[in-house]
């Protein structure tokens, strides 16, 4: 009887995605791997815009599943979120509602999700904030518009205003987050900023203030003043939508 081919412990870990190529009188791979080998190639030859949204998604799980069927999963996920932007940065409980991603299918897309903030957010450190608005505001877009959950953030910059820190300062209700002035001015004062941007986001996808943003953004911005911290904006950002204070002269 002739022997099976054996894949290496590392080939088997991955899913077959980095496996040898079988020899010629060898049959193709079944099912699943074989789809796999497909669309690596497609990726690695065409680039990932060839791939579908449930492909990207895929070619994500195929490293954390590597014994699942994923294009089932990745069309779930579809379903549930709408869209490969969505599913990424679903909270990770949610993701792990959906059949068959588990914890490791979670943290792939995760993994992924941070990473993507990280490219970002680097693009604006170390650079004038207020010269940069437009990647500022598709960071926090991504970052903040799909939460479910409020959340205050600041952005504390130099006196060249680069962006020294972003900082999640607190995490609230879907429509309150508790924000205490002096906390954020003794944070400002360790980071040895001169000045902030106050940023929070509206889960319900309407950026328009409420009274107490209004009230705490006049409570932060005295603060701040004392010690000599301008306050250069507050920034709500709502689903694809964003409002700034200086411009709607609330500031």
């Amino acid at each position: 009887m002739a022997r099976k081919p054996q894949l290496s412990e590392a080939s088997a870990g991955f899913g077959g995605l980095f496996s040898a190529v079988a020899p010629a009188d060898e049959a193709p791979p079944p099912g699943h791997l074989g789809h796999r080998a497909r669309m690596r190639s497609r990726l690695l030859t065409a680039g990932p815009d060839s791939l579908l949204d449930h492909e990207m998604l895929e070619m994500l799980l195929f490293q954390a599943l590597p014994r699942r069927d994923t294009k089932p999963i990745a069309r779930a996920l579809l379903t549930r979120f709408g869209s490969f932007a969505n599913a990424i940065a679903a909270p990770a409980r949610e993701l792990q509602e959906v059949e068959g991603m588990g914890e490791a299918g979670a943290a792939a897309l995760k993994t992924v999700h941070g990473a993507a903030l990280r490219l970002m957010r680097a693009e604006i450190r170390h650079q004038p904030v207020l010269d940069n608005w437009d990647k500022l505001i598709g960071y926090l877009n991504a970052a903040l518009a799909r939460d479910p959950i409020e959340q205050f953030r600041l952005l504390f910059l130099d006196s060249k205003n680069r962006l020294i820190a972003d900082e999640a300062q607190a995490r609230g209700t879907v429509n309150h987050t508790p924000v205490y002035p002096r906390e954020v001015v003794k944070r400002a004062l360790e980071l040895q900023a001169t000045a902030l941007i106050l940023v929070h986001n509206h889960p319900s996808g309407d950026p328009t203030p409420s009274r107490a943003d209004i009230a705490m953004t006049r409570e932060v911005k005295a603060a701040a003043a004392v010690l000599g911290i301008a306050v250069h904006d507050h920034l709500i950002v709502g689903n694809g939508r964003h409002l700034s204070f200086r411009r709607e002269g609330l500031l």
